[in-house]
């Protein structure tokens, strides 16, 4: 290298799919029939009224320039009627920010918030981007602890106790909660924005999996009381529009916050394809009958995944909420990371590793669900038949 990478780099790696993908790229280019269950990106298809709007919007002449920073009139309305149906969050428009994904409004986020030096509260287990985002943007991360012993839920002692350092100003939490499948109740978001208010935090959920195997309503953060003074949510139609390779997400909350994300945004890139937006609004209104049957998919695959792990001797929570399974890992494997990969090269099955999501993670792993029963079925059927099952270890 002529220069060296900047100093920020120290502290963020490259992301851990982006390395392990090659790994499995490379020994599918070997001939090796790999079972990919370690990625969450859905192998159905969108609705057929999805694909239409797009190829139809492709098709105008007129479809292929720069569009406006913060989407079309069209897809903030959209999202603004699929909020009031879906979550009975009434917003208006100004408070409705369309983004090409929601990951890149994680970054949006951190980069329109936070100074270096800055605190930031992030959970453990939690996805990874909330700490690499606060770090590219100089921010230092203060950890909070998810136990299994209490529900993968905060515990506001050990927050007040993380707040008591000054210069604390976003928490970040994501209910569904990714990788656990903890669905969080309407009592602890409303002790969290009382919590937040009280120390003056940025409070943020990330909200993509509350359409994916959720027996109960879906729930926004900004559905609870007075939330709107400090609260931001994302929501992504990645998972629950089978859309991840489309970047279709959103950004919700006071206009002032979002006009700050904005000043961000528009300076990185120059507005999301029309006819990705336009196939957006169309997916915004599929019917209950066609998220029913994706879920009905999934709850067959659930069903399979437990089997799964069943084999491995893992223990799981039956009723999680998303498209992946948690399950720890017995104590008698001593180090899972290294088990996985002997899975990897050895039987060809990906799993991913928990420890990837923070030190809480450690004794877990993550079993995706976006993958057809049959190969769930080949990956079980390879696991009894192998003398490398963590139950003969």
């Amino acid at each position: 290298m002529i220069i060296p990478k900047a100093d920020r780099l120290q502290h963020v790696q490259e992301y851990y799919f982006s390395r392990k993908l090659a790994e499995v790229r490379a020994l599918q280019a070997q001939g090796r029939h790999i079972i990919n269950l370690g990625i969450g990106s859905p192998d159905m298809a969108p609705s057929a009224e999805t694909i239409q709007a797009l190829a139809q919007s492709a098709q105008q002449a007129g479809s292929h320039g720069y569009q406006p920073y913060n989407g079309t009139a069209k897809l903030r309305q959209a999202i603004q009627a699929w909020y009031q149906r879906q979550y009975q969050v009434e917003l208006q428009e100004q408070e409705v920010l369309p983004l090409a994904g929601s990951k890149e409004g994680i970054f949006h986020i951190s980069m329109a918030f936070l100074n270096p030096g800055d605190k930031v509260l992030v959970p453990n287990p939690g996805y990874p981007a909330y700490a690499s985002a606060a770090r590219l943007a100089g921010a230092e991360i203060l950890s909070y602890t998810l136990e299994e012993e209490n529900g993968w839920l905060p515990q506001r002692e050990e927050l007040e106790q993380l707040v008591a350092k000054k210069d604390v100003k976003i928490m970040w939490i994501n209910y569904p909660h990714m990788p656990t499948g903890t669905a969080a109740t309407t009592h602890t978001l409303e002790w969290l924005v009382e919590f937040s208010q009280k120390h003056g935090l940025l409070l943020i959920n990330d909200n993509p999996y509350s359409l994916v195997l959720h027996e109960q309503t879906p729930l926004s953060l900004l559905s609870i009381a007075g939330a709107k003074a400090n609260c931001l949510e994302l929501n992504s139609l990645s998972k629950s529009h089978n859309m991840a390779g489309w970047r279709a997400g959103m950004v919700l909350g006071q206009p002032e916050y979002l006009a700050a994300i904005l000043a961000v945004k528009s300076n990185l890139d120059s507005g999301q394809l029309l006819p990705v937006q336009e196939a957006a609004v169309a997916a915004l209104q599929n019917s209950h009958s066609w998220h029913s049957e994706r879920n009905s998919a999934y709850a067959k695959r659930q069903q399979l995944a437990h089997l799964l792990l069943q084999e491995l001797g893992c223990t799981y929570q039956p009723h999680q909420v998303g498209m992946f399974v948690w399950a720890r890992v017995p104590e008698k494997v001593s180090d899972v990371e290294a088990y996985l990969d002997e899975l990897l090269y050895e039987q060809g099955i990906f799993l991913t590793p928990g420890k990837i999501f923070g030190s809480q993670g450690e004794r877990y792993l993550r079993v995706s669900l976006c993958c057809p029963e049959t190969q769930l079925q080949e990956a079980i059927n390879k696991v009894k038949s192998s003398k490398k099952s963590l139950t003969q270890l």
